[in-house]
């Protein structure tokens, strides 16, 4: 892949990001099918890209006191050891077994959205 089409899926997918659409979950298709990269490293690279866009984000929402400490505290406190248990689980299971579960996982959350129905305010 060129580093102009780098560069152009990396800003593509942090704008949706910055709109809430999920670029990560864009960056992990794009990397898988389109660049040929496997799970793992996919993965990998969107960890880095989910740091680089959340760190900024999440102080944008501090300085704004948009978050609710004690229930950050709470998710900290409950998440970081759920994601040390599904690392595990991840690392034990088989690459294909982990690509259709995503893949299911992207079908479900892609059919909610498109039959949801739309609230007063949106």
């Amino acid at each position: 892949m060129s580093g102009f089409w780098a560069a152009a899926v990396g800003m593509a997918t942090g704008v949706l990001s910055g709109f809430g659409i999920g670029g990560g979950t864009l960056l992990i298709l794009w990397l898988t099918l389109a660049c040929g990269y496997d799970q793992l490293r996919a993965g990998g690279v969107n960890l880095l890209y989910f740091c680089a866009c959340a760190l900024p984000a999440l102080w944008g929402h501090f300085k704004e006191h948009l978050i609710e400490k004690p229930a950050a505290l709470w998710c900290g406190a409950a998440g970081v050891p759920a994601c040390v248990a599904g690392a595990f689980v991840a690392a034990a299971l088989d690459v294909t077994l982990l690509r259709r579960g995503f893949g299911v996982v992207l079908l479900v959350i892609g059919a909610k959205e498109l039959f949801a129905k739309k609230r007063g305010g949106e």
